[in-house]
């Protein structure tokens, strides 16, 4: 005859068990509220509530904000798929690298921002770092175009990604788009002529295009810029 436990421990063994607090855990949560909130909701704080527990607990393994946003970026950098570089395809290859970081950015609100201003020394960041530079080396680029080189390709695709989360934020809906885009072309045409001939001509044309065209418009003026200092 089994002989039931007691009451009390009965309890006990229905009670859920807290996962053990990690720094994978803490920055798996931080995306979370970054994806829901965006950047201004990122907090210890907020981290803490995700994780039901306090925040004092989570200094233990992440020593501020500053550290959590930049194991967040590192942990979204992980995202973008690494080329094995080819000389014959560096530039088509260092483009997509470009569109893949742009689009890993896209996907998190807010992470843009987290990039801006900041020099990532991350395992993913160096990760991509290294493969960038690889890809501008195999292309036969000088040195010293690669080192800078780098700087304007990630500015780029972060300056990017960063008005591309504005734009999603102020403009709202396709319809909504539209209509600004509207109200913008309508202002411009109201313009007098003989003080702004190139704004008024140009309506059309500066109004047309979304932003991939516009994006890769610039990303092949770049690379082909990049491409020039090898010959």
């Amino acid at each position: 005859m089994t002989i039931p436990a007691p009451p009390w421990q009965r309890a006990s063994r229905s009670r859920p068990v807290k996962p053990p607090l990690s720094r994978d855990a803490i920055v798996a949560a931080a995306l979370t509220v970054l994806d829901a909130e965006g950047l201004a909701g990122l907090s210890m704080r907020r981290v803490a509530q995700e994780l039901n527990t306090g925040p004092a607990s989570l200094y233990a393994h992440v020593s501020n904000r500053d550290e959590l946003e930049e194991l967040v970026y590192d942990r979204i950098l992980g995202e973008v798929p690494v080329p094995e570089p080819d000389p014959e395809r560096w530039q088509e290859q260092l483009k997509q690298l470009m569109r893949d970081t742009v689009a890993a950015l896209g996907r998190h609100p807010g992470s843009a921002r987290m990039a801006i201003g900041r020099i990532p020394f991350t395992p993913n960041a160096l990760v991509r770092e290294e493969v960038t530079l690889a890809l501008m080396r195999c292309g036969g680029l000088p040195e010293r175009t690669v080192a800078l080189g780098i700087d304007l390709l990630f500015l780029y695709a972060t300056a990017t990604a960063f008005e591309d989360s504005v734009s999603a934020k102020d403009w709202g809906t396709p319809e909504r788009a539209q209509e600004r885009l509207a109200q913008m072309r309508g202002y411009l045409e109201t313009l007098p002529v003989d003080r702004f001939p190139n704004l008024v001509s140009m309506v059309g044309p500066l109004l047309t295009g979304d932003g991939t065209e516009r994006f890769e418009f610039g990303l092949d003026i770049l690379i082909r810029g990049l491409a020039a200092a090898s010959s």
